[in-house]
């Protein structure tokens, strides 16, 4: 390996982990995952020789320095199997990506990768969601929000007049200030009535 490599060390991993909800080792697969997706443009991981760090890969020292500025096209991301049936999966990838495109960096993967996570907590999970379903950003869930949610979910199952109705139904029972739109606070009150929404807001790796 030589001196121009260097191990991802415990710092950068640490640092890692205390923003995700993973494990070193769990990190260092999603990297693999993540550089496997385009390994042409992101830099592939080796075993590091005497001397690494246990269970660390190795990478230069100015690929771990520009590690943000490696990022997978967008196109990439959506047809990963992992979300490619995934009825908001371009939603997922714009509001996780930093340019708002859909392209992600290693850091815009590992936090999506984070948040879909078993062991990320339910309050986590509906501030994501709301960003998901907040199409237009405006950070309300207004009529259209819903209706293009709906639509998702229902993968365009319904027709208009369908979903127009639940779409009434949803504001006339979660719009408690009655302002035509749901507000976070009102959103977290939907979902606390859903068992489900952990375990549908969950993607494997």
């Amino acid at each position: 390996m030589g001196s121009k490599q260097s191990a991802f060390s415990d710092e950068q991993l640490d640092a890692y982990q205390d923003c995700t909800f993973f494990s070193k080792k769990e990190i260092l697969r999603i990297y693999k995952r993540f550089q496997e997706l385009s390994p042409s443009a992101i830099p592939k991981q080796t075993r590091g020789g005497a001397g690494a760090p246990s269970q660390c890969l190795r990478v230069s020292q100015a690929d771990v320095e520009s590690m943000p500025e490696f990022k997978v096209a967008a196109r990439l991301i959506l047809d990963m199997p992992e979300l490619k049936e995934n009825p908001f999966r371009r939603r997922i990838c714009e509001v996780f990506s930093e340019d708002g495109r859909g392209n992600m960096s290693f850091e815009d993967f590992l936090d999506m990768f984070s948040v879909f996570s078993e062991a990320a907590p339910r309050d986590i999970k509906a501030v994501y969601a709301f960003k998901i379903y907040d199409f237009d950003g405006d950070t309300h869930l207004g009529k259209e929000d819903i209706v293009l949610t709906l639509m998702c979910l229902t993968r365009n199952e319904m027709n208009p007049t369908e979903v127009e109705f639940i779409c009434e139904k949803i504001l006339e029972e979660a719009d408690l200030d009655e302002d035509g739109k749901l507000s976070f606070t009102e959103f977290e009150h939907v979902i606390s009535r859903a068992p489900d929404f952990l375990s549908t807001f969950h993607i494997r790796i």
